[in-house]
């Protein structure tokens, strides 16, 4: 099924201005969900809203919405007043500025958009995107639309340099990692960092799959639900058994990696030094520049 455009916008970038569509990257959310029904004749439950105060059901037409100024105070707003609130929707992509990709940690990315070129964008387009794939760099841009404004990344997707935005988070929405206690000592030996490479190089790839994995518990879910609906009984799975605690690190790396029959671990590693047959570390090759199509535009 082709892909509906969700809107449109215009990158900004310099005096240069490249009209674009925008495409959802994901889906709605599939988990399976439930709904409350009357025990007595299961028809489903409607959600009311009531005033705790007068205790009575409290109808939308009788509804304002109010911004808490202190403890049980409120302002409260006008429709009018609300959309007077509104950012201006622009539809308006302004690059701030560049900076290189690994500068932005993962932990700020938000919702994720395709962005195609819009009539008379392809030249421009197809610019920008080779031209942060050389430089390996991403733009930060400001991009304000349905009533608010948005802090984004542009990046060169992974497939024929498509441009993807990346909604971010902004700073005061991140908890600092310094809230997370953490150890202030070094404690990991030579030793057990060396058994650790072997193990993850072992159960390493070099591309990323995301269709080798499902959602096992929803497959199995969905099934009961099947299961139960042509009137059979369901039961609880069985309980998973308990993997043996191994306390010793040492211990708990040196069966990891004997678990397929190559364990490789040898006493050199164990007494501090690297294994002789731990593979080299591999060399990643800048990556080559696109070609880019000629285009009309």
């Amino acid at each position: 099924m082709a892909a509906h455009s969700v809107g449109t916008a215009t990158i900004s970038f310099g005096l240069v201005s490249i009209p674009v569509k925008l495409y959802s990257a994901t889906q709605a959310s599939s988990a399976v969900s439930f709904n409350l029904l009357h025990k007595k004749c299961s028809s489903r439950l409607k959600q009311q809203y009531t005033c705790p105060v007068d205790n009575e059901v409290v109808e939308r037409s009788d509804m304002v919405k109010g911004y808490e100024v202190s403890k049980g105070q409120y302002v409260t707003f006008t429709p009018e007043e609300l959309k007077a609130l509104d950012e201006q929707a622009t539809e308006a992509i302004e690059i701030s500025e560049f900076v290189p990709a690994a500068q932005v940690d993962p932990v700020y990315y938000d919702r994720a958009y395709y962005l195609s070129p819009d009539r008379g964008g392809d030249k421009a387009y197809q610019l920008l995107s080779e031209v942060m794939h050389r430089a390996h760099k991403v733009a930060l841009a400001r991009y304000a639309a349905r009533g608010k404004q948005y802090l984004v990344m542009l990046r060169p997707g992974p497939e024929n340099g498509a441009l993807v935005m990346q909604q971010l988070l902004y700073a005061d929405e991140v908890r600092p990692q310094s809230e997370v206690p953490l150890p202030s000592t070094r404690e990991v030996k030579e030793g057990e960092i060396a058994l650790a490479e072997q193990l993850v190089d072992k159960v390493s790839s070099d591309s990323f799959h995301p269709e080798n994995y499902r959602d096992d518990v929803k497959d199995r879910v969905l099934a009961q639900i099947q299961q139960k609906s042509e009137g059979h009984a369901i039961s609880a799975p069985a309980a998973p058994v308990a993997k043996a605690q191994v306390i010793d690190l040492m211990e708990a790396l040196k069966r990891s990696l004997a678990l397929d029959g190559k364990a490789d671990a040898t006493s050199e590693a164990a007494s501090g030094g690297v294994a002789k047959s731990r593979k080299p570390p591999r060399k990643v090759a800048p990556a080559p520049a696109r070609k880019v199509k000629a285009s009309k535009g």
